[in-house]
C-alpha cells in the first residue's frame, strides 16, 4: 500500500477508532472525543475494520470539484484580461468582463487566475522593501529638514507648525521653531537662525514641498529655481529633495518622537502658545540631544563660517524678483500699483526691469543695480483674491487671515459678466437740457420757425 494523504481531522479519527477496535475506547467515549454519535461511529469503525486506515480518508479527495468552472472559461477570461484589461485590478476587471463580455466570474476567482497567469500579483508580491541608508560621516555634511504640522498645544491653543533642521550623522536637533505654516518666509527665518548658530552646512536634505523644489523648469520667477533655492545658491549651500519619505527616514522618525515627547513637555510645562514655546525650545534640544545623539563616525566639523555681512543676508534671505518699468514709472506688484518717483535715476528705467525685495517683516524695496528707488503705492489691496492657490501646508494660516479680514470689513462688489458698464436706475428725474421736456420745447421752437419761414 503506498502513501495515502489524510487530514489532521482524518488522522485522528484513525487513532480513536484504532483504540476502539483495541478495546482501550467504548464508542460512547470515541463519539465524545470525535463530536459525532454513537451510531456514526459504529458506521465508522466498521469500514475501518473492513478497508482499513485509508476507508476513513474524504472520498472527494483528489477528484475534480462539481462546481468546477470549465478550463475553456478560465482561458477565455485570462485572454480578455490580457489583450484589454492587462493594468486592470482583479475587482475592476471582474466587472467589466460582466458589463461589457457577459462573463460573469466572482472576483477572488478571477483574481487566482490573473495570479497563475502572471497578469497580477499578490500584495506580498508588490511588496516594496526601503533599504535602510547608512549616515553620512561628518557633522554638518547633510541636514535634513522639514515641517510638521500638529495640536502641539493639544486644545490648550491652535495647530501650528514645527520646523526641524537634523543632523544626518549624528542626529542631533539643529535647530527647532515653531511657525505659523511651512512657507518660504518661514524656513527663511530658520535658516537665518540655523547659519548664526552653526555656519553653513554643505547641503540640505528635503521633500518636495514646492518651498525646495519647483516643477516647471522654466518658472517666471526665480528661472527654475524657487526662492529658497536661490538663497542657497547665493550662500554656497546645496539642496537635495529626497523621492519618498522613507529617504529622509531620520527626521520622519525624530518628528514621531517630537509629537509624543515634546507635546506632553508642552504640557508639563504649562505652555499653550508659539513665542513660549519656541523659548522653551533650546532646553528641551539640549536634554533630547543628550539621550538621543549619536557620535559621528568622522569627528570633522563640515560647516563653514557665514563670512556675510548682516545688510547682504537680509538681501539674499528675502523674495526676490523683477519688474518691467512701464511709460508711466509704474508697475504691479502683488496686485498693487507700484508708481516710482521721478529722478534723474528713474527717469532712464520705462522699458527696463528693476529688482524687487520683499522681506520677511513685511518690508518692500525695490532697486535699480544696487541703487534703491523711491516709490508710492497707488493702490493696494490685501484681501485674499478668489481662487487664489493654497497649498495644504499653508490652508490653516490663510483662513486665519481670510477670516480676520471678513471681520474687518465687506468684500468689495464686482460685476459679473463681460459688459463694459450696467445702467443702475437713481430713481431721480431729469430736469436738466435733455429731459424729455425740454426735448420736445426745442422741437416745437424748430416747428414753429419753419412755419413762418
Amino acid at each position: 500500500m503506498g502513501w495515502v494523504l489524510m487530514s489532521e481531522r482524518e488522522l485522528n479519527r484513525v487513532e480513536v477508532l484504532s483504540q476502539v477496535s483495541q478495546g482501550r475506547m467504548t464508542a460512547t467515549n470515541a463519539a465524545n472525543v470525535l463530536g459525532l454519535s454513537r451510531r456514526q461511529v459504529h458506521r465508522l469503525l466498521k469500514k475501518f475494520q473492513t478497508d482499513g486506515p485509508a476507508a476513513i480518508r474524504h472520498k472527494a479527495r483528489g477528484r475534480v470539484s462539481n462546481n468546477r468552472i470549465d478550463s475553456a472559461v478560465r482561458d477565455f477570461a485570462v485572454t480578455l484580461v490580457r489583450e484589454n484589461y492587462i493594468d486592470f485590478g482583479p475587482i475592476f476587471a471582474a466587472e467589466k468582463l460582466e458589463e461589457d463580455h457577459g462573463l460573469k466570474v466572482s472576483r477572488e476567482t478571477l483574481r487566482k487566475w490573473m495570479q497563475d497567469a502572471g497578469i497580477w500579483l499578490s500584495r506580498k508580491q508588490r511588496r516594496t522593501f526601503h533599504q535602510p541608508r547608512l549616515r553620512r560621516e561628518c557633522y554638518g555634511e547633510l541636514i535634513q529638514i522639514d515641517g510638521s504640522d500638529h495640536h502641539w498645544f493639544e486644545d490648550r491653543g491652535p495647530s501650528c507648525t514645527l520646523l526641524v533642521f537634523i543632523d544626518d550623522a549624528t542626529s542631533t536637533l539643529m535647530h527647532l521653531e515653531f511657525v505659523t505654516s511651512e512657507s518660504t518666509f518661514s524656513y527663511f527665518g530658520a535658516l537665518e537662525a540655523y547659519l548664526h548658530e552653526h555656519g553653513r552646512p554643505v547641503a540640505f536634505y528635503s521633500d518636495k514641498h514646492s518651498v525646495f523644489r519647483i516643477s516647471g523648469e522654466a518658472a517666471k520667477s526665480g528661472h527654475g529655481m524657487t526662492q529658497f533655492g536661490r538663497s542657497l545658491n547665493e550662500l554656497n549651500i546645496e539642496i537635495l529633495c529626497a523621492n519618498s519619505s522613507q529617504a529622509k527616514g531620520r527626521v520622519e522618525r525624530a518628528n514621531r518622537t517630537l509629537q509624543d515627547r515634546l507635546v506632553k513637555e508642552l504640557r508639563l510645562a504649562g505652555i499653550s502658545d508659539m513665542a513660549a514655546a519656541n523659548a522653551f525650545l533650546p532646553v528641551f534640544m539640549e536634554r533630547y540631544n543628550a539621550k538621543f545623539a549619536k557620535t559621528p563616525r568622522r569627528p570633522d566639523n563640515l560647516h563653514r563660517p557665514l563670512n556675510t555681512e548682516p545688510d547682504r543676508l537680509a538681501d539674499v534671505l528675502c523674495w526676490r524678483d523683477e519688474r518691467y518699468v512701464g511709460n508711466q514709472l509704474a508697475f504691479s506688484y502683488d496686485r498693487q500699483r507700484i508708481i516710482l518717483t521721478e529722478n534723474e535715476i528713474t527717469r532712464g528705467l520705462p522699458g527696463k526691469y528693476v529688482d524687487s525685495y520683499e522681506y520677511p517683516d513685511g518690508r518692500l524695496e525695490f532697486g535699480w543695480k544696487g541703487v534703491a528707488l523711491p516709490y508710492s503705492v497707488f493702490d493696494k489691496d490685501q484681501r485674499v483674491t478668489h481662487a487664489a492657490i493654497t497649498e495644504n501646508k499653508r490652508l490653516g494660516a490663510v483662513l486665519e487671515f481670510i477670516k480676520e479680514e471678513q471681520d474687518k470689513a465687506p468684500p468689495k462688489k464686482h460685476r459679473a459678466g463681460k459688459q463694459r458698464s450696467r445702467y443702475e436706475p437713481t430713481g431721480r428725474r431729469n430736469d436738466g437740457w435733455n429731459s424729455l421736456a425740454a426735448r420736445r420745447a426745442k422741437e416745437a421752437r424748430k416747428a414753429s420757425q419753419g412755419c413762418e419761414i
